[in-house]
Formats: structure tokens, sequence, C-alpha cells
């Protein structure tokens, strides 16, 4: 009995004191954001005000599989970047649709003077065994800039990004910095709603990470590395496979190489991307992430991500169980008042990004301090008992 007492406490004294520790974290690196964006524009806000002499010339690498149903809005959003020394890269993996002449007919578009560099790498084989890996290590092979900054097809970039994630580089103790990627509100009714927010959730959760120094994970459709970081870890190639490859460099970076991993958080840096369209598909996608954490090939994110999922589980599991067990009760409380926490700081950092307004989304709010934890749930579970999940219609074990 006196056992299961301290289990309770501690059970629910780690877990909420984990997630102070992680709001403290997340507010540390919403101070380091503010103060290099308020850099930025007491400078002008331009590349050449952040670094002596010329701007450091980026490279923009962007792996294409079949998105010519879903690249306008990257395509446009990419023609409206003003900065004076970009390259951008596309590497065509094998498409079959009609994306490769989009493509070329974009590059042409970029060839007017001043407009940077513009080209296509084209692949006509990918051994993976993930296929995005393989493609954005040929792509970066290719690439020629001081800063490589990463997104994909099917994302929609702000205004002036690239001075804007260059901007959070300034600093040469930085090696990677991970950008803030939300979905597009693709409807109305919970299944719109919750993709918009478990994109937020999860971001919190790796602010919190980078700030206390911690970070294994990242959106790799919003990240950008310091080429010396990578030349640290032995390049690109020495990633170890991941489903999830952007947070295996990540966590790669923060533990083999001497430079650190931060978060941004301004909205100047906010990328967008599509909603998936069935909850299979979003079942698919963040069963991918969720196993990338759960069994990365980086000891710390490993055990981190898996006491986070599991005590999650422990909480959740808890509540059928209550009516027999009732003094199992501070499990799902610490699960709950966590969330709270989270919801509070996604809120105050990213509302405007997030669906707003009205009784149902005020309900949807509060729904998911349940309903996302038992998705999270779910997904580990699925994880741990080897449910497969794939990458662009292939298979990733």
């Amino acid at each position: 009995m006196i056992g299961f007492t301290v289990f309770r406490i501690v059970f629910f004294a780690a877990f909420v004191g984990l997630h102070c520790v992680l709001m403290a974290g997340l507010a540390l690196e919403w101070w380091r954001d503010r103060k290099a964006s308020l850099a930025g524009r007491a400078g002008g806000a331009g590349p050449a005000d952040l670094h002596a002499g010329a701007p450091p010339k980026v490279s923009v690498i962007i792996p294409v599989h079949d998105e010519s149903l879903r690249m306008d809005r990257l395509l446009e959003s990419l023609a409206a970047q003003e900065y004076p020394a970009m390259e951008i890269i596309f590497v065509n993996d094998r498409s079959t649709d009609g994306g490769p002449q989009k493509l070329e007919r974009f590059v042409r578009r970029m060839t007017e003077p001043g407009r940077g560099e513009c080209r296509i790498i084209t692949l006509t084989e990918n051994p993976g065994p993930n296929h995005k890996q393989y493609a954005l290590e040929r792509g970066i092979e290719a690439a020629g800039g001081e800063f490589l900054l990463l997104t994909d097809a099917d994302c929609e970039v702000p205004p002036r990004w690239i001075a804007a994630m260059v901007r959070r580089l300034a600093d040469e103790r930085i090696g990677a910095v991970i950008g803030p990627v939300f979905k597009t509100i693709g409807g109305k009714g919970f299944f719109w709603f919750y993709q918009c927010l478990d994109h937020a959730v999860r971001y919190m959760y790796l602010v919190g990470s980078s700030g206390i120094g911690a970070a294994g994970g990242g959106f790799g459709n919003n990240l950008i590395l310091r080429r010396e970081s990578l030349d640290a870890i032995g390049g690109y190639g020495s990633v170890p496979f991941s489903p999830t490859e952007d947070a295996a460099l990540v966590a790669r970076i923060r533990s083999h190489s001497p430079y650190q991993v931060h978060s941004a958080v301004g909205a100047d840096t906010l990328v967008f991307t599509g909603p998936e369209k069935t909850w299979g598909a979003l079942l698919n996608q963040t069963l991918r992430w969720n196993n990338g954490g759960l069994f990365s090939p980086d000891l710390v994110a490993r055990l981190s991500f898996g006491y986070l999922m599991i005590s999650i589980s422990m909480g959740i599991l808890a509540i059928p169980l209550l009516p027999f067990f009732p003094g199992l009760w501070p499990l799902p409380l610490g699960v709950g008042l966590s969330m709270l926490m989270d919801t509070i700081a996604m809120r105050r950092l990213f509302g405007h990004a997030l669906p707003q307004g009205g009784v149902p989304t005020a309900l949807y709010y509060l729904f998911q301090l349940l309903f996302t934890p038992a998705w999270m749930t779910l997904l580990t579970l699925f994880g741990f008992f080897g449910v497969k999940i794939n990458w662009k219609g292939s298979p990733v074990n």
C-alpha cells in the first residue's frame, strides 16, 4: 500500500514537474527568438545587416515526389522571397505526375536577373529505406550554400522567410534552428480543428525541449542548418536511418557537434502545410512521427520521448480503471494538468494561426484536453505492437 502511494505521488510530481521545466524552456526560447527578431528589425531586417559584408548564401532544398496538385502555394511563396543570395534546389524523386513540368516552368521564371539560382536534380532510382532521407542527401550534396534551409513541396512559406530564418543563425554557436509548421484549416468540424492543433501541441514540446538543451526532434519542412554543423557530424550521410529523418538529424547535431539547436516562434518563420483528408491518412502521418521518437537512433531522444508517451498512456489507460481503483486518480490528473499548460502556452504564442471563435471551437479546445493524450496513447500502442506505416505509398520499416 505504501509503495502504491509513493508511485502515485512520484508519477504526478515527476510528470507535472517535467512539464513545468518544458514551459520554462519554452519561455526561454521565446525570449531568445524575440531578441533575434527585434535585432533584425532594428537593423532594417535585411540579411546584410545581420552578417558583415555580403549576405550568406542559402540553399533551399525541397524533395518532390508526385506533388503536382499541392506545390502551387510553395512556388508562389518562393517566388516572392527577396533574399539576394538564395539557391533553390528541387530534388525530383521519381515523380510520375505533372510536377516536373511545373518545376521546369518555375526554374525558367526564376532565371531573371537578381532572383538567385534555381535548378532541379532528377532521381531515376531511390534505394531508400527512407526515400525522403535519400533525396535530401542528394540535394545537400549538390548545395553550395553556407546555410541549408529545408522545406517540403506541399508547404507555403511566409514573406521574407529566408531572411527570417537566417536571422536565427546570427549567433555562430547555433548550428540548427527548427521553425514552426502548422496546418491550414481545411474545413469546419473537429477533424480539421484537431489537425491544426496536433501540429501546435507537438511544436510546443519541441520548443520546450530545445529551450532546455535537449532538442530531439523537429519539422523537416522548416529547418535551417549551418553547413559547419553538418560537417561536424560527418555530413548528412552520417545521420542514421529513421522514419523521421528530420528528428534524427536534429538529435545528431545536438549530441555529436559543439553547436546548439534552437527553435523559432516568430510569425515571420511560420510555415503552413496542407491538411490530411481522412482520419486514416492522419493516423499514418502521426504514427510515423510517433515511431520516429519511440525508436529514435538517439538514446536521449528515445528515452525522453518514450517516457513522455508511456506516462501519457498510463494516465489515459488509468481512466477506465478508476471505478475499481480510485487511488489511480493522480495519473489522469497529472496528464490533464500538463495538457492544460501546453494548451495555454500554445494559444498564447500561436493563437493567431489556430482556429478561433464560436462555441464549437471553444468546446473543441476543451474536448482535445482528453482527446489529444488519448490519440497519443493509441499511437504509442500501435508503435509498440508494430503497426506498419508508409510514406508516399512506400512502406517505412
